[in-house]
């Protein structure tokens, strides 16, 4: 296959589609089961935008800020959301429990910190909602790392 190169990048989407196709099947499996656990859509975009945030993707950030706003989460909240610990009012306990998780799987610390945040995800969470925070954050952190990679552009899109 010819790859699809930009800036002497591969981009892993297209030279190996299948394995991204695979990795598409995962979100949308991650979407259905979100939904069956009780998670709204609101909840699971806040969770990509933070972990997009976090590993600095500005291909997913520019695609989930979208879908967050789609699902309801408010300029506000998004504004503010690399400080979310400082504006507790502006956001729920669940939505809470749900960031603090994504950040502890998207940084691995060691088993004490680790074990503290699984702890506290439990008062707000259930174990289905757990699941499915961990494999969202997992899910985007993968997706992070191919436009990442591959150097995928955002692109000037007009303003609605």
């Amino acid at each position: 296959m010819q790859s699809a190169a930009v800036h002497d990048r591969v981009w892993l989407d297209k030279q190996t589609p299948e394995i991204f196709h695979a990795l598409n099947s995962v979100a949308l499996a991650v979407r259905t089961a979100a939904a069956a656990a009780g998670l709204s859509r609101a909840v699971m975009e806040l969770v990509n935008v933070r972990v997009s945030q976090l590993n600095r993707c500005a291909f997913c950030l520019d695609l989930h800020y979208r879908y967050a706003r789609d699902a309801g989460v408010t300029a506000q909240q998004l504004a503010v959301l690399d400080a979310w610990r400082r504006a507790p009012y502006l956001f729920t306990e669940q939505e809470r429990a749900a960031l603090q998780l994504a950040e502890t799987v998207n940084s691995l610390p060691d088993d004490e910190i680790t074990d503290g945040e699984y702890a506290a995800a439990r008062q707000h969470l259930s174990d289905d909602q757990i699941s499915v925070l961990i494999w969202a954050a997992t899910t985007i952190g993968a997706f992070n790392r191919v436009s990442i990679m591959s150097k995928h552009p955002v692109r000037v899109r007009k303003e609605n």
